[in-house]
């Protein structure tokens, strides 16, 4: 940590005198703490929620295929089932009109021997029941072919649902995506001029990422929010204002560099999570943003952007992020 003059150690003692009489008692000092866990375990969980989200639709689209192959399996059963039937009716039709000329066959030579009018019957029974057995495998056919096309209505009726839900899902997210991008949009053009000199606007896993480093925000060590950031977090709380749907978290990050312990500062993650809170104060200040909609954490050294121990590196962990997400309620109810 850089050296200070003489004149700001001075202050810094008389604060850290004010401090350890004001200080918060450590048990409350644990809830925060176990109130930020909360926090982040929330943050993760959103994000799991987007992952299951992805995972979701991709089972939906190879349940869809799958179901497609099963309609073509069935239509293609279906048309030679019909053939089966057709030829079944067009023998039944010829074992009809056989029967029909041996009975009058039989007619005609009952005044015949007896002999041949005995074969003559026993032919004709047999022509009667290959025709019972025929008819009862066009009945058995006729009731497979009428289960297959029940069956084939359900599927496509339950390929119709999913179809609609699929496409609900698909509308849900293009909208997402491009309330995201534009609210991207907004920020960086609110914040003009400050972008690639010191101040980031990304987008990652359908998350607005505005990420400032420490210069433009903090002097080294302190809590307290410069001018320049100050107004730059204006700006910004404007936007926030105007998109009341979007979730804040406000996520502080160090070096790796120790942090000199003192009655207000135990390490960096303290540091960390004390820079998070004067911005979210920094945002709530003067403005119309439901302080629900924010979270302040610190992430210490322990997410560095850049994990080499060179000063370039450390001043690219120095930083603090702004993490802006839509709600995803209604994506969860659909899901459900």
């Amino acid at each position: 940590m850089k050296n200070v003059s003489s004149f700001l150690w001075a202050i810094l003692f008389v604060a850290s005198l004010f401090m350890v009489e004001s200080c918060v008692p450590w048990t409350k000092f644990r809830e925060q703490k176990k109130k930020l866990a909360g926090y982040e375990i929330e943050n993760n969980d959103l994000i799991s929620a987007n992952e299951q989200l992805t995972v979701s639709n991709t089972e939906l689209r190879a349940n869809m295929d799958v179901c497609r192959k099963e309609l073509d399996v069935m239509a293609a059963d279906s048309v030679r089932r019909a053939q089966q039937i057709a030829v079944l009716q067009k023998n039944s039709r010829q074992l009809e009109n056989r029967l029909q000329e041996m009975t009058v066959a039989m007619d005609a030579l009952k005044k015949g021997s007896e002999r041949e009018a005995s074969k003559l019957t026993l032919q004709l029974q047999g022509i009667q029941n290959d025709l019972q057995t025929r008819e009862a495998e066009l009945q058995k056919l006729s009731q497979e072919m009428a289960e297959k096309q029940r069956n084939l209505l359900v599927m496509e009726q339950e390929l119709d649902r999913r179809n609609r839900r699929m496409a609900e899902l698909e509308r849900l997210i293009s909208r997402q995506d491009s309330s995201v991008r534009a609210l991207r949009n907004k920020v960086s053009a609110a914040l003009v001029g400050l972008e690639n000199n010191g101040l980031t606007v990304s987008m990652r896993q359908g998350k607005v990422y505005v990420s400032l480093d420490e210069k433009l925000l903090f002097k080294s060590g302190s809590i307290v929010v410069d001018p320049a950031g100050v107004s730059a977090l204006k700006k910004l709380a404007k936007i926030l204002e105007q998109n009341p749907d979007i979730s804040i978290t406000i996520e502080g990050h160090t070096d790796h560099v120790p942090l000199t312990a003192s009655a207000s500062m135990q390490d960096n993650w303290d540091l960390s999570v004390k820079r998070a809170t004067s911005i979210v104060r920094i945002l709530l200040e003067g403005g119309k943003i439901a302080p629900s909609r924010l979270t302040a954490a610190g992430r210490g050294e322990f997410v560095p952007v850049d994990a080499a121990n060179t000063p370039t590196a450390r001043q690219k962990n120095r930083r603090t992020e702004i993490i802006l997400m839509p709600r995803l309620d209604e994506l969860y109810r659909m899901l459900e």
